[in-house]
């Protein structure tokens, strides 16, 4: 999401799930007596759920989720590219318009009415035929992303539209049967498994109940005053969700507290899930609805346990907005945002290099963007993943296209200080100030600013930036304290010579090239 944050979706304070007590369930029980999530009322009675389970050492209960290990190829990998793509990008006018589309007086809206109607007449529900994927080839895009240095991929599985993007056997509105008719998770599961990627899915089910609200509102505008918008029509309620509980709808809360919903939301993302077996599962907020989705993530991590190295599941979720959180139950992602130090557990930015999805008036990141913000994560045992925009029929706009170039070409020489690597004893050091948190993500470094990573016996130090003639670092110099040992070689990842350097009590200072080997960020490689 991008153009209205989940802080300002809230209209109340941020809300935080009270764990529901209970005893443990059975491995494989069928159902459960439960909450009715993360905006329950505690006057409100509890509901019967079907939640099977696999077996294995998870339990819906916070306590033992809270005893998951990030696995290994986790934090080896470092960066990853997401697909957040699907029948919102054929507007061509960016994220959230299956919503914004039915606010009168948003650009949406406006962009709506001009190019294909009313949308009483006309609604999302027609947006999605139009989405056909012409251009879409998964096995040469992978490709190009695997030269990017990406070591997993994430498809999006169902963004807040409501639409399936895999071959649903529980929702009608999924693009093996319309729009594309073609089951796009399962293309792109085989073009990343092939190249030896790992595979994760995007979930944002979770919220679409109360962010499709809109649609079920009415014009407020001559000549259309007072018309329903096609989202009324009960013809259409399980694309646009039910109006029969309109007790639970509105826009106050990220997550609905409709019983039904949450049922309904278990057993769509359990198919996912059951059918594409992903290592990476996403959801776009917390943990959704309290037992529901402890049970919906204990089914997940059982069904991807190994005995000697623990589950080599992953899943994301947030700090922000409502549903349950731990930084222990999963690997916290930061939307559009970096944190400011070392994090102690393996975390994850998600960000995008344009719009979440394709614009024609954006903005675009550029390579030096990228590279430098995937650095900054790293050094505070981190990863990116981000999202490659693509056009509306599959294709890449020249701006995702020179982007991968541009980053295959600086991983090509410069990877081995990114995967498989560990933080050092601190980040960084450098004259910009780092920021911190979600949507704080457009820092603009300069070739003073260094990245320490680890690898084995060697350090990395890597520029955000041209550095000039000499790089110095000062928390290399003996007075710093950081080192036992003096440094004794200095290495230019990508030049076969190594460098002059003398280490003085205030620094490391390095004779750099007059010709560096690669553009945006430079990587020295230290022997101690």
């Amino acid at each position: 999401m991008k153009r209205i944050s989940k802080r300002s979706f809230l209209s109340a304070p941020l809300l935080a799930t009270v764990g529901f007590a209970t005893a443990p369930l059975a491995f494989g029980q069928a159902s459960a007596q439960a909450d009715e999530g993360s905006d329950c009322k505690p006057s409100e009675k509890r509901v019967d759920y079907k939640l099977p389970i696999a077996k294995g050492p998870f339990t819906p209960e916070m306590p033992s989720l809270e005893t998951y290990q990030a696995p290994d190829w986790f934090r080896d990998a470092k960066f990853g590219i997401w697909a957040h793509w699907g029948p919102q990008a054929v507007p061509r006018a960016g994220d959230w318009y299956a919503r914004q589309m039915y606010i009168p007086g948003h650009p949406h809206y406006d962009h709506h009415l001009k190019n294909y109607g009313h949308p009483s007449e006309v609604g999302y529900k027609d947006i999605i035929p139009l989405w056909k994927a012409e251009k879409f080839e998964p096995e040469a895009l992978m490709d190009k992303y695997v030269a990017a240095g990406a070591k997993y991929f994430v498809s999006m599985g169902v963004h807040h539209d409501n639409f399936d993007l895999w071959n649903s056997k529980t929702h009608r509105w999924n693009a093996a049967a319309m729009g594309p008719k073609r089951d796009i998770v399962g293309a792109w599961k085989t073009a990343a498994k092939k190249r030896g990627l790992h595979f994760g899915v995007s979930e944002h089910l979770g919220a679409s109940h109360n962010w499709f609200y809109p649609s079920h509102m009415y014009d407020q505008f001559w000549p259309k005053l007072g018309v329903s918008y096609d989202g009324a029509d009960a013809r259409f309620a399980d694309l646009y969700h039910s109006n029969n509980n309109e007790p639970y709808r509105g826009t106050s809360t990220w997550y609905t507290r409709d019983p039904a919903f949450h049922q309904m939301w278990f057993d769509r993302i359990r198919d996912l899930i059951d059918n594409y077996q992903p290592d990476l599962l996403y959801s776009d907020g917390g943990l959704p609805f309290g037992i529901v989705g402890r049970s919906l993530l204990s089914h997940f991590y059982n069904g991807a346990a190994d005995k000697s190295r623990g589950t080599q599941a992953v899943y994301n979720c947030k700090a922000i907005g409502s549903g349950e959180y731990s930084s222990k139950m999963c690997v916290q992602d930061v939307e559009r945002g970096v944190l400011k130090d070392i994090n102690p557990l393996p975390w994850q930015t998600c960000s995008s290099n344009g719009d979440w999805f394709y614009s024609d008036n954006y903005t675009y990141k550029t390579a030096p963007d990228i590279i430098h913000m995937l650095t900054d994560i790293v050094s505070k045992n981190g990863n990116l993943l981000l999202n490659i925009v693509l056009y509306p029929d599959g294709s890449l706009p020249p701006e995702s296209q020179s982007l991968l170039d541009e980053l295959a070409a600086w991983m090509s020489v410069n990877s081995e200080a990114i995967h498989g690597s560990r933080p050092w004893i601190i980040y960084g050091e450098g004259p910009t100030e780092t920021a911190d948190g979600a949507f704080m993500e457009n820092t603009v470094y300069t070739g003073q600013d260094i990245r320490f990573t680890t690898k084995g016996d060697a350090l990395y130090a890597i520029t955000l930036g041209d550095p000039g003639a000499t790089c110095r670092i000062a928390a290399l110099g003996h007075q710093a304290g950081h080192l036992s040992r003096p440094v004794r070689k200095v290495e230019l990842l990508g030049q076969t010579k190594a460098l002059r350097f003398r280490q003085t009590d205030d620094a490391l200072v390095v004779d750099m090239p007059a010709t560096l080997p690669t553009r945006h960020g430079s990587v020295l490689k230290l022997s101690i």
